[in-house]
């Protein structure tokens, strides 16, 4: 699919199919977050892969109780590492640029597993350290976004959106 039609074509997915992703379809979202630029190219980012139902349950309650989270047959966390981006970087770099990192290859990684038939919900809502603590990782991990993935139910629904006139200001 072409990236416009793919863009226009994205959904957030709230109900997914009682089916695993296979490691065929999940290899390549990786890969996508993965080639996704960074500032300085220190990647400083993470990416945990939850299968496990337990370990889902705890990221959905961590999460404000969003099904989805809990439904999903994968949810990739993705954490920025601000230690990394800190080399470099220094202060900006802990504060901003492992931020962006992360979000940019979510970002990659929603897009890859929408060109692979797969749905996904990016989910923003969350209390940190209960992440952190679900999934027992280093307490210098930030997590910046839980990506639900899975087999999409049927009836996605189209959200409304403001025309893109409206987001631009005005040139100087």
């Amino acid at each position: 699919m072409d990236l416009v039609e793919l863009i226009r074509h994205r959904r957030s997915i709230r109900k997914f199919e009682d089916r695993e992703v296979a490691s065929d379809l999940l290899d390549p979202i990786l890969w996508a977050a993965n080639r996704a630029p960074t500032a300085g190219n220190l990647q400083a980012f993470r990416v945990a892969v939850v299968r496990a139902p337990e370990a889902r349950a705890a990221l959905a309650r961590a999460a404000l109780d969003q099904a989805c989270i809990a439904g999903a047959p994968v949810v990739l966390v993705f954490f920025a590492d601000p230690a990394a981006s800190a080399t470099k970087y220094g202060a900006r770099g802990r504060s901003l640029y492992a931020v962006q990192d992360a979000t940019i290859a979510c970002s990659y990684a929603q897009l890859a597993a929408e060109n692979l038939g797969l749905g996904s919900c990016w989910v923003g809502a969350f209390r940190e350290g209960e992440v952190n603590g679900a999934l027992g990782v280093d307490p210098g991990l930030v997590p910046v976004a839980l990506l639900a993935v899975g087999h999409a139910e049927e009836g996605a629904v189209t959200s409304r959106r403001r025309p893109a006139e409206m987001l631009v200001e005005p040139s100087l």
